[in-house]
């Protein structure tokens, strides 16, 4: 349950610490109000918790002049919240019987996500969120409206989620399944034509014999035969200047050093490289004279070369595209090698996916049977149980019904969740025909049937808290007063938080939080403040009258108080 918020930075809130204490009573069986004029900032609470929960953020909600915003939350766990404590320490998480969750928005940069002061991911607080508290606000009503959300309320109140999730995961595999068995189908249909395309590729790059990298050897022996008398040429007159001028002269300068080194020492050291370079440049000779002696001259050749390099660019350009190599050619050929292997084993894979379908088909149709009958009898419980919430919210000839649309019982009208199809019909009046919930028009009645849905809804959730944001919008007279008794009803076995314009509901509140804004440094701020017994007649006489309160608002209030006093202590009882 929630013990503590503290909220910086955020919209008109400065600073803000909530501490629930709830007197005297258990906080996971209490009711907090807050009240405050139209525009205080009571939202700015659940926007909070919305923050914290994973909800997309704006720069814009973080206060003028400072760069960050904060939410942080402290929460009472309690030992049954198994798969919660569980997912926690999966992820490294300690765990014991508290746990605090924070969320920081940066103007600058993406929001920030803790759990007990250590880094966590967005998803996992939201997860963690689902677990601990419940929003029930006007925006709830639209999801109200959504047939497509019906089937889930169906599914939480009969817990045949499992089962649910159980059903679409069967569905994915079959669909997975079809998806290839209309693939294989389709191949199979032009698998001769197939066949004999793979078949004429693979015996074209086979027939070609075709090594990685052989085009650009080709290319240089191309290169070369086609420059075998240029080569020649210029060969021939280097070897004639490097042997008749070059050895020749430099033979004669080693002759004179060696000489010369006779009368100075000194000399030696040259005379010795000279001889070396005599020798160097003697071996270059010998090499280039190698070289003319081999420089290829082979017409016949160069026309070999030259059609195995157009035979070779065409099968790149044919199985490798543009800027390919022979590499890819080869890779080319493997696939349609398996491509082939595949063609032949064919007809064994649709036989073993056919066999596979027939399976999953069998178990698609059983469980789909078995979630819708399991579905009509939570609808029969449902409807009953919505009957009686809506006869203690001054609804008593109110009709609620759950109609299953039909649907042809066959795979090709199976979707995830199965074949049903649920939209909930009400009638608020006697005489009146029962319609659809979109055909609703009155927001005082959406909101005693969504308050019914939520106390349903509330005894088999997880979670420990329930926020209200203003779901009594519209309502008044003996309906505000029933739905004051049903939220107070709820919050016997539930910590239950409600904003609130109704003085009815405030007035069984356990704690009382006043709303206002105030200006401080020519800055507006929103403030909280829990009242005392003083502050909470005034509160509520203002509730009752706005600012015209007089002696007989007063009375009203006291008596409002005086009654919601007994109603605590009954709950005590």
């Amino acid at each position: 349950m929630l013990r503590e918020i503290k909220i910086n930075n955020l919209a008109l809130i400065e600073s803000l610490h909530l501490v629930f204490r709830a007197d005297k009573r258990p906080a996971s069986s209490s009711l907090a109000v807050l009240t405050g004029e139209t525009g205080a900032g009571k939202s700015i609470i659940l926007q909070a918790l919305n923050l914290l929960s994973g909800c997309k953020a704006s720069n814009a909600w973080i206060r003028t002049g400072t760069d960050t915003a904060s939410v942080e939350a402290f929460f009472d766990m309690t030992p049954e919240k198994k798969n919660l404590w569980q997912a926690l320490l999966d992820k490294g998480f300690a765990v014991d019987d508290s746990l605090i969750l924070k969320r920081i928005l940066s103007r600058h940069g993406r929001s920030r996500y803790f759990i007990n002061d250590s880094m966590a991911t967005a998803a996992l607080v939201e997860y963690v969120c689902e677990n601990l508290f419940s929003v029930a606000s006007q925006h709830e009503h639209q999801v109200l409206l959504n047939p497509r959300n019906h089937l889930n309320f169906i599914d939480s109140v009969g817990e045949l989620w499992a089962e649910r999730e159980e059903f679409g995961e069967i569905f994915t595999r079959w669909t997975s399944l079809k998806t290839q068995q209309q693939e294989l189908q389709k191949l199979e249909q032009d698998r001769e034509q197939q066949r004999d395309l793979l078949s004429f590729q693979l015996r074209e790059i086979e027939e070609a014999s075709i090594t990685a990298g052989e085009d650009e050897e080709l290319f240089a022996e191309k290169k070369i035969l086609k420059s075998s008398d240029t080569l020649m040429e210029l060969g021939r007159m280097s070897c004639d200047i490097l042997a008749d001028t070059v050895v020749s002269g430099v033979f004669l300068i080693r002759k004179n050093i060696e000489q010369m080194a006779q009368y100075d020492d000194s000399l030696n050291e040259l005379a010795e490289r000279i001889t070396d370079s005599s020798f160097e440049l003697n071996d270059l000779a010998l090499q280039l004279n190698q070289y003319l002696d081999n420089i290829p001259s082979n017409p016949r050749r160069l026309e070999e070369i030259e059609v195995r390099i157009d035979l070779l660019q065409k099968l790149k350009r044919k199985y490798g595209g543009p800027q390919s190599s022979l590499a890819e050619v080869i890779r080319f050929a493997a696939k349609a090698e398996q491509e082939l292997a595949d063609l032949d084993t064919m007809d064994q894979a649709l036989a073993d996916i056919k066999k596979q379908l027939a399976v999953l088909e069998k178990e698609l149709i059983r469980q789909a049977a078995q979630l819708s009958e399991s579905r009509k009898k939570t609808a029969a419980r449902l409807e009953q149980a919505v009957s009686h919430e809506l006869s203690t919210l001054s609804f008593t000839k109110a009709e609620f019904k759950a109609e299953f649309k039909t649907v042809e019982k066959k795979l090709s009208e199976l979707t995830p969740s199965g074949w049903d199809h649920i939209e909930f019909m009400f009638s608020a009046n006697p005489g009146e025909s029962i319609k659809p919930l979109a055909k609703i028009a009155s927001g005082g009645e959406l909101s005693r049937l969504l308050l019914g849905l939520k106390c349903i809804l509330a005894r088999r959730d997880q979670v420990d808290t329930v926020i209200f944001d203003e779901v009594d919008a519209g309502i008044g007279g003996q309906a505000a007063e029933d739905i004051a008794l049903k939220i107070k009803e709820l919050s016997g076995h539930h910590q239950v938080l409600c904003i609130t314009h109704l003085p009815q509901i405030a007035s069984k509140a356990d704690e009382h939080f006043r709303v206002a804004k105030t200006q401080h440094d020519k800055r507006t701020i929103t403030e909280i403040s829990l009242l005392d017994e003083d502050s909470r007649l005034d509160e509520i006489a203002r509730m009752l009258a706005g600012h015209a309160v007089n002696d007989e608002t007063l009375a009203f209030a006291k008596e409002l108080l005086k009654k919601g006093r007994h109603v605590r202590t009954e709950d005590r009882v």
